[in-house]
């Protein structure tokens, strides 16, 4: 009899294929969770350190292993996204395939990857993914009219940025095949992006796209997100999961994907976990509305212009400074940030200036609530839109509402 937690014949197929290629896999197995698709189980007790997987370089998809015949057709500044993406549209390779069987289908995807979403849910999207908001207009660009000068892609209109990646990739592979079917490419391209790992050799460089350091692991790509982590290493030759704990047979065991905030990974993965050490939500479109262009030249020139977080516990430093921008003299502030003096700055008021912009994330999750609570689409797949998306926003609500009280203490 199969355990209950039996993923399917296409998975054990492939765990046998996995071990012809000299991957090692012990006390572990994909299973298949109620609800929640498939993830990686204790097949018996496991202790503390013992290695539960162990793949060989060789049984790795990394750029060495895309033949020069292909490569070679790109220009060599090509994302290694893209090569990726064309590699396995252009290529069905039998040799490959039991592992390409347990892969997700589109279909998968459809339900939770906003990429993939109707226009007419992308404005329920929380603004750290859609970059709309519903009760507010927003500054496209900073006062002075440049591009953004802090980093957006960790938590700033994050799926505008996945949607200029992927269609980066497919301009480039585009010039190359003509020919080649945009859904298929699509389809593999998220395949590499929610499937990928870290990878890069001993004694190379970083490179100064972190998207391009990246590589397909087999059976590793079960492993479900979580903080509580199995420890992982690669070494150039191989990667190794070793356990963290001690795990009981049945329990479910999980690996980090780093110290994501929900919003990046419903963007990136399709989903969010219910409760995140990471959570964080950014304020930039709802501060920036408060502040005139010669406050967002002195923010620029102090190098705190923008990334404004709101957690749990609070706000971020950087936003105790814009702030106290908004009401303490230019000298009095100067002395401030330069850590010279805080004669200037005055709790109250900067308790206040921050509830009011928690305020305007308040009053944006109970605005977007109440609409989504009178959808019922007819679809299957837009009602699991509806439910991801109210149960994100009330996730964002109590958030605001614990940062509220934070700030007040």
């Amino acid at each position: 009899m199969k355990p209950i937690w039996w993923p399917g014949e296409q998975h054990e197929l492939f765990t046998e294929w996995a071990v012809t290629q000299g991957i090692i896999i012990n006390g572990v197995s994909p299973a298949k969770f109620a609800g929640r698709g498939l993830g990686m189980i204790a097949t018996r007790k496991i202790e503390k350190d013992t290695i539960l997987i162990s793949v060989p370089h060789n049984a790795m998809l990394t750029p060495s292993k895309i033949p020069p015949s292909f490569t070679t057709l790109f220009p060599t500044d090509t994302p290694t996204h893209a090569l990726y993406a064309a590699y396995l549209t252009h290529t069905p390779t039998p040799h490959e395939a039991p592992w390409r069987n347990t892969w997700p289908t589109i279909t998968d995807f459809a339900t939770s990857m906003p990429l993939l979403w109707p226009s007419s849910f992308l404005s329920l999207l929380p603004p750290s993914i859609s970059g709309q908001w519903s009760t507010i207009s927003t500054l496209p660009t900073p006062a002075n009219g440049t591009t953004q000068h802090h980093d957006p892609t960790r938590h700033h209109h994050l799926l505008s940025q996945q949607e200029g990646r992927l269609r980066r990739d497919w301009d480039i592979v585009e010039r190359v095949f003509p020919a080649m079917d945009w859904e298929k490419f699509k389809y593999h391209w998220i395949i590499v992006n929610t499937r990928s790992f870290f990878y890069l050799l001993p004694g190379r460089d970083m490179p100064e796209d972190r998207y391009d350091a990246m590589a397909l692991v087999p059976v590793a790509d079960y492993f479900n997100h979580s903080d509580e982590a199995c420890n992982v290493k690669f070494d150039g030759e191989r990667y190794v999961f070793r356990a963290a704990k001690d795990y009981d047979e049945g329990e479910e065991i999980y690996m980090s994907y780093g110290p994501h905030p929900n919003d990046f990974l419903f963007t990136e993965y399709g989903f969010y976990l219910e409760e995140n050490v990471s959570e964080t939500l950014c304020l930039d479109d709802i501060i920036f509305r408060d502040l005139t262009p010669s406050m967002r030249e002195d923010l620029e020139f102090h190098k705190y212009d923008g990334n404004y977080q709101l957690t749990a516990e609070g706000v971020c430093y950087r936003t105790e400074i814009a702030a106290g921008l908004t009401y303490m003299r230019p000298r009095e502030w100067q002395d401030y940030v330069l850590g010279y003096s805080t004669h200037g700055v005055d709790k109250k008021k900067s308790e206040a200036v921050i509830k009011r912009w928690i305020g305007v994330y308040l009053k944006e999750a109970d605005t977007t609530i109440d609409h989504l609570e009178t959808l019922h689409p007819d679809k299957p797949e837009h009602q699991g839109m509806v439910r991801m998306l109210l149960k994100r926003w009330w996730q964002i609500r109590t958030l605001c509402d614990t940062a509220m009280e934070a700030v007040s203490c």
